[in-house]
């Protein structure tokens, strides 16, 4: 299964080139694709549920050093959230890329099939080596999609976005792996850590901070630019990027180091993520300010993306159980609330060709389906009961209050409210404001006409509008998923 879970979506890419002729065929061979990888990671995750870490040795480039395949809760969490949602953009992407008559369209299909079977290497990295292969994969692939639309700003985007990513990467991650092979004498990723007796004093604090620096994936304050700039992709792409593989994999990758690199106990006794802790809650305030300020729908939704990474980052930093569980947690539900926004940002560009928020009055009148998927998702984001979003970050909120960081605590309330500052306008305005010349009878001639995106976007934005509300009763579970590895590395 974890050997398919790589293959399944190359092979996937494959006929999606061969059958470039039929788009029909080509978009079904996708689906088909999506739908069998997430039956294979639903198989994995049976197995790491019932206590099992099936692994699997692909190579040994350097002696000593493989690129191994490991099953365990977190890369599990991950890979059930990417193999799942793979399946619903698909589905919007059908929609968007006719809809917007996009060209280049099989290879918009080629080569995010790759970057899913990078995701998927990410997710199941057995050791450091591992991930940072498919890390750098990842980036490589997605390159192609940040420059879809072949203008001179699509590639200065791809610039800014290939540049960040492989000079943080190689700079600071690829240092930092060096660093820890060199005193712990392995890369392969333990319950409890490898750093322990191995690093000390001023080192430890550096050392952490190479590695979430390093994942600029995560996007923390100031290696962020990447994320904004990407934006001029097509919104499939760009809900890749935010909800799917690309900043899930980075702030997964802190996770991932923070538990089985570090080990939660060594942080928490060696106080060396304490000053990491402050960088997160800078970079959720900071994001959200300039979220405020942004009348472009996807930049500010892309803002909000670079604030709400950093909840699950504050989690790791906080070296706890409760930080571990809830930064996971947000991992899922972000997925489905962001996923949700971008899918109707789009769905209003395809069928109002509006982009900006001032934009936005009275649009729900035409768009009823788009504006109140998007109301469930900014909630959600908020972290409105019983939405989702308000699972992990009440479990957030109660690892800044279980680790006395009351300061820490107040951040995640001034961000909710600078949350529903920045998003829930938006909705306001297309629900209760008149759009510009309508006569008395409600429209321009005086009725309302309905103007919705196609309907595989309206399939898919309310499928994923509904997984908010749904994930209520599934949010729980993803913490207690994790719950094991975290009491194991830190009690």
């Amino acid at each position: 299964m974890l050997g398919l879970s790589l293959a399944l979506p190359v092979a996937g890419a494959v006929s999606i080139a061969l059958l470039r002729r039929s788009p029909n065929a080509r978009e079904a061979a996708s689906l088909l694709t999506a739908g069998a990888l997430f039956a294979i990671v639903l198989r994995i995750y049976a197995s790491v549920s019932g206590g099992g870490r099936p692994s699997l040795a692909l190579a040994e480039p350097i002696p000593g050093i493989s690129v191994t395949l490991e099953a365990e809760p977190l890369g599990v969490l991950f890979a059930l959230v990417a193999s799942f949602l793979w399946i619903v953009t698909t589905m919007y992407s059908i929609g968007y890329m006719r809809g917007n008559r996009e060209s280049n369209q099989t290879r918009y299909y080629l080569f995010f099939a790759f970057a899913i079977a990078s995701a998927m290497g990410v997710a199941f990295a057995g050791n450091l080596f591992t991930l940072f292969v498919f890390y750098e994969l990842l980036s490589l692939t997605t390159f192609p999609l940040v420059t879809h639309a072949g203008t001179a700003k699509a590639r200065r985007a791809g610039r800014v976005y290939l540049g960040i990513l492989l000079t943080t990467s190689i700079a600071f991650l690829l240092l930092a792996i060096v660093w820890t092979y060199a005193v712990a004498g392995t890369l392969d990723f333990r319950q409890g850590g490898i750093l322990a007796g191995e690093v000390a004093g001023a080192a430890v604090p550096v050392l952490l901070g190479l590695y979430v620096f390093g994942i600029g994936k995560a996007a923390v304050m100031p290696l962020h630019r990447w994320l904004p700039a990407a934006m001029v992709a097509p919104t499939p792409v760009s809900a890749l990027l935010h909800a799917v593989a690309v900043v899930k994999a980075g702030v997964f990758a802190v996770l991932k180091v923070t538990v089985y690199v570090f080990g939660i106990d060594f942080l928490a006794e060696a106080g060396a993520s304490a000053w990491l802790t402050w960088v997160a809650a800078a970079t959720i305030i900071l994001g959200s300010l300039v979220a405020l300020t942004k009348d472009n729908l996807k930049a500010r939704l892309a803002y909000s993306t670079v604030s709400q990474l950093s909840y699950v980052v504050l989690g790791a930093m906080l070296a706890s159980t409760l930080g571990v569980g809830g930064g996971g947690a947000h991992i899922v539900t972000h997925a489905f609330g962001k996923i949700t926004l971008f899918f109707c940002a789009g769905a209003i560009y395809v069928a109002a060709h509006k982009t900006e928020v001032s934009q936005m009055r009275g649009l729900g009148r035409t768009m009823p389906v788009t504006m109140a998927a998007f109301l469930i998702g900014a909630l959600s984001v908020v972290g409105v009961p019983p939405l989702a979003g308000s699972v992990s970050k009440w479990y957030l909120l109660g690892a800044t209050l279980d680790s006395g960081q009351i300061a820490l605590a107040a951040v995640l309330v001034v961000s909710t409210l600078l949350n529903v500052a920045y998003l829930l306008p938006i909705p306001i305005l297309a629900f209760l404001s008149k759009p510009e010349g309508e006569t008395a009878g409600g429209g321009p001639q005086g009725g309302t006409v309905l103007n919705e995106a196609p309907a595989w976007c309206l399939i898919a934005l309310s499928f994923v509008a509904l997984g908010c509300i749904a994930l209520i009763f599934w949010a729980d579970r993803a913490f207690q998923l994790l719950q094991p590895i975290a009491a194991a590395a830190g009690g």
